[in-house]
């Protein structure tokens, strides 16, 4: 006698999916803070926030005119607004500033409270309602970074951390009002013209403030130029393709709960290209981490239809 095996259900596939995508997005993210601590080395963090905007917007550009990409619904015109502001000015430009001073591990434990603030503003929206359990699996996943960068700080925090928690912060507006989007517009489109709609802003102040001073840039040396194009086309661009699919696929928090690995894939990262010590310390937390995510994968998160 035949056994036919149960259908997955649609629903089950597609957060499975959003899952992979996210953690896609998530690796690509991940060696964010290095290479842009490699580039603030010998840039300006201001002129690396502008360039790679500039770039990725010209990259957007591109893709959408290849695309044929009809115009975003004058209803998006405010959630892209929101974006642009979140990913692509205020958290590039923040994290660049904080890395002035902060190694890159450090910033990239901070950055692991972004999947608890994405799901609180994602909520606060109304988009999503999380269980209770889910909400206490998320603050004690937060509080897992914290006390990690806690550990790494002397115990104290510093003008970079609130920073990064700025940064930290203005990505999870931009990542949440991205994943409501990509539902209706697509990941790829959300991205691209978000970037398109900051480049009257970008553009005009990179020529303003660093033509002027070619001193300013000129003098880097490649491992500067090489921070700055991974951040431009994989950090500003490329990622957000499998990211804000992923969150769309997923939901919001569910997906967003990923992000909580970036900080340790942030800290190989790290050792790799910037010799920066990865420790036993490190890896315990990570481990913990990583349970955490696989417990909140389990737990309901309530959608808004549509």
């Amino acid at each position: 006698m035949t056994t036919l095996a149960r259908p997955i259900p649609t629903a089950s596939r597609d957060e499975a999916r959003g899952m992979l995508l996210g953690l896609a997005g998530v690796a690509m993210f991940s060696l964010t803070l290095p290479f842009t601590r490699m580039a603030v080395a010998e840039l300006d963090p201001l002129f690396i926030a502008l360039g790679r905007a500039l770039g990725a917007a010209l990259l957007a550009g591109l893709w959408l005119g290849w695309r044929r990409a009809p115009l975003p619904p004058r209803a998006a015109l405010a959630p892209l607004v929101l974006v642009a502001l979140g990913v692509v000015i205020g958290f590039p430009l923040l994290s660049s500033m904080a890395l002035r001073w902060v190694p890159a591990t450090h910033g990239a434990v901070l950055a692991g409270l972004l999947p608890l603030l994405t799901a609180l503003y994602s909520a606060m929206r109304g988009d999503e309602r999380p269980s209770a359990a889910f909400w206490l699996v998320a603050v004690f996943g937060a509080a897992l970074v914290i006390a990690f960068a806690l550990s790494q700080g002397g115990g104290a925090l510093h003008l970079a951390d609130l920073l990064m928690f700025l940064a930290v912060a203005a990505g999870a507006v931009g990542y949440a009002e991205g994943g409501r989007l990509a539902r209706t517009l697509g990941g790829p489109e959300t991205i691209s013209w978000a970037l398109l709609l900051a480049l009257p802003l970008v553009a005009p102040l990179l020529a303003w403030h660093y033509i002027p001073r070619p001193e300013a840039f000129a003098g880097a040396g490649a491992a500067a130029w090489v921070g700055l194009a991974y951040v431009t086309v994989f950090s500003m661009f490329v990622g957000f393709f499998f990211w804000y699919r992923g969150l769309a696929l997923g939901g919001i928090a569910r997906v967003g709960q990923v992000q909580l690995l970036q900080p340790f894939m942030s800290l190989v990262g790290a050792a790799v290209l910037l010799g920066e010590p990865l420790t036993l310390h490190d890896s315990l937390f990570a481990l913990a981490v990583i349970g955490v995510v696989f417990a909140g994968r389990r737990l309901q998160v309530r959608r808004r239809p549509g």
